[in-house]
């Protein structure tokens, strides 16, 4: 899997609680991507077997909304997760990023 920042935005996202299920815009709001970046890399991950999704069961009539489709990383994509984002952040140079500003935790900023 390639990571790229909205991959690596949308992990750091999923990590921070892996067992909570996450919807679309959970995660658009979690990363700040839009929905045709966010869905692109959600199927990837999906194709990949980092993540799983199923379909919520409401009656959407009842819920006053659509049915959402949540999104949660698999074991698998927990392990490749990371270890994706560690060899990244080792990547990353310290007290920095490349834009020039530093993280607090000194974290790469994606």
């Amino acid at each position: 899997m390639r990571l790229t920042i909205p991959v690596a935005k949308v992990l750091s996202a999923l990590l921070a609680d892996p067992e909570a299920p996450r919807y679309g815009l959970d995660l658009m709001k979690l990363t700040g991507l839009p929905s045709g970046t966010l869905y692109p890399v959600l199927h990837r991950l999906r194709a990949a077997g980092w993540l799983a999704a199923d379909w919520e069961a409401v009656d959407a009539a009842a819920a006053g909304r659509p049915a959402r489709r949540y999104y949660r990383l698999t074991g698998e994509g927990v392990r490749a997760a990371r270890l994706a984002l560690a060899e990244l952040r080792a990547l990353a140079p310290e007290g920095g990023t490349s834009r020039g500003g530093a993280e607090p935790t000194g974290a790469p900023a994606w």
